[in-house]
C-alpha cells in the first residue's frame, strides 16, 4: 500500500513513521508512506500557501494552487488514481469500518489543513472524501493523518506478528474488547480469573464473549443498537 501524506510540517512523521508497528511495516515494505510538502509548490519568493478568506473573518485559508499542484504532481506518477482524503472536522466520523475501507485502497493521500482551514474548491475540485478523528478542532491536519496511517497499518496483512491479532480488539464485532490479564498471577491483592487460568479454551471463549457484552453494556450501549452484530445482540437479550 502506498501513502502520500500533504503537509505544511513533513517532520513532524519522522519519529512516528519509524517507530512501533507503523515502522516495522514500513522497513518490511508493508506500506510505503511519503510525506510531501505544499510549499514546493509555491511559485513566489515567500512560498505562500494561504490567504486571507473572501468576506473577511479571522484567520487564514489555505489556497488552492499549491494543493491541486501537489496532487497533480503525484498523479502524474502512477496510472491508476489515489483515494483523496481530507482531513477536517467538517468529514465523517473514522470508525474501524471505515479504516478497513481505507485498508483496502491501494493508494491514499491525506491532505492536512492547517490555519483556518481549506479553501471549499479543494474539496469540490479534487474530489476528495472527507474524514473526521472526532469532533473536536486540532491546530492542524498532521495528528489526524497518524491516527489514519496507525489504524490502517495495523490492519494490513504483515503489519502484525499474528495474522489473526486485530480480529478480537474492540470493534472489530461490533462490541469493545474483553479484560486481558498476565503475568503475576496475583499483583497487590487483586487476581486472575480463575476461568483463565484453567485450560478450558470453551469457557474462556464463552467468559470472554460474556465479559465482552457486560463491557459494552456498561461503556458504550450505543453500538448494540440497530447497527450491532446480529449475534452479539440475540445473546444481550437472552437469546
Amino acid at each position: 500500500m502506498r501513502i502520500d501524506v500533504l503537509t505544511l510540517f513533513p517532520e513532524v512523521f519522522g519519529p512516528f513513521l519509524e517507530s512501533s508497528i507503523v515502522g516495522r511495516a514500513v522497513a518490511a515494505g508493508v506500506v510505503s508512506v511519503r510525506c510531501v510538502n505544499y510549499r514546493d509548490f509555491t511559485h513566489d519568493r515567500h512560498r505562500s500557501v494561504d490567504d486571507r478568506p473572501f468576506g473577511g473573518g479571522p484567520g487564514m485559508v489555505l489556497r488552492c494552487g499549491p494543493v491541486f499542484e501537489a496532487v497533480e504532481h503525484l498523479r502524474q506518477e502512477r496510472p491508476e488514481k489515489p483515494l483523496v482524503v481530507l482531513l477536517t472536522p467538517q468529514g465523517e466520523v473514522l470508525t474501524q469500518a471505515l479504516l478497513a475501507e481505507l485498508e483496502r485502497e491501494p493508494w491514499l493521500v491525506l491532505i492536512c489543513g492547517h490555519y483556518e482551514g481549506f479553501d471549499e474548491r479543494i474539496r469540490l475540485g479534487l474530489g476528495a472524501r472527507q474524514v473526521s478523528i472526532g469532533d473536536y478542532v486540532l491546530s492542524g491536519g498532521e495528528p489526524a493523518a497518524m491516527v489514519v496511517i496507525d489504524g490502517i497499518v495495523r490492519l494490513l496483512p504483515g503489519a502484525l506478528g499474528h495474522e489473526g491479532a486485530t480480529g478480537d480488539e474492540s470493534f472489530a464485532r461490533g462490541l469493545l474488547e474483553y479484560p486481558q490479564y498476565t503475568r503475576p498471577r496475583d499483583f497487590r491483592g487483586m487476581g486472575v480469573p480463575e476461568v483463565l487460568l484453567s485450560g478450558d479454551h470453551a469457557r474462556i471463549e464463552a467468559w470472554r464473549r460474556e465479559q465482552a457484552l457486560a463491557r459494552t453494556r456498561q461503556q458504550r450501549p450505543d453500538l448494540l443498537g440497530p447497527d450491532a452484530d446480529t449475534d452479539d445482540r440475540k445473546q444481550d437479550c437472552g437469546v
